[in-house]
């Protein structure tokens, strides 16, 4: 009987174990500033799946993310991935900084525009 309590008691520590934090610091919820007025704030949201293989998948700009990878590398964690809006394609980038942010851009060769944005946690 004690050691079916034992066994239980290290069964129910396992249990509370709190899952670990995301290995890359980029999963998950995101707003992105794209504002090119800080008098006229304008955000899009992003979320991203990071797999262990190097895959992102997710959402950007309410567009499905496409063909999307990711590494850590060099000192930094960044992503690349395409999205599009039917009419083109856009391609963009970004890297985790220091401050738990990320910076980033995108291209949008069909409309011939580069734009560099930065996102916070949601």
């Amino acid at each position: 009987m004690l050691r079916m309590i034992a066994i239980l008691g290290l069964l129910g520590g396992c249990a509370m174990v709190p899952e670990p934090p995301s290995v890359t610091g980029m999963d998950g919820r995101w707003v992105v500033d794209l504002s090119t007025d800080p008098a006229e704030p304008y955000t899009k949201a992003m979320e991203l799946r990071l797999a262990a293989d190097g895959v992102a998948t997710g959402s950007f700009y309410d567009s499905e993310i496409l063909a999307g990878r990711w590494k850590m590398d060099r000192g930094r964690t960044c992503v690349s991935f395409r999205t599009t809006d039917g009419a083109g394609p856009y391609h963009s980038a970004a890297c985790l900084t220091d401050d738990g942010r990320m910076a980033g851009q995108t291209w949008a060769e069909h409309r011939n525009f580069l734009f560099n944005w930065n996102a916070t946690r949601d």
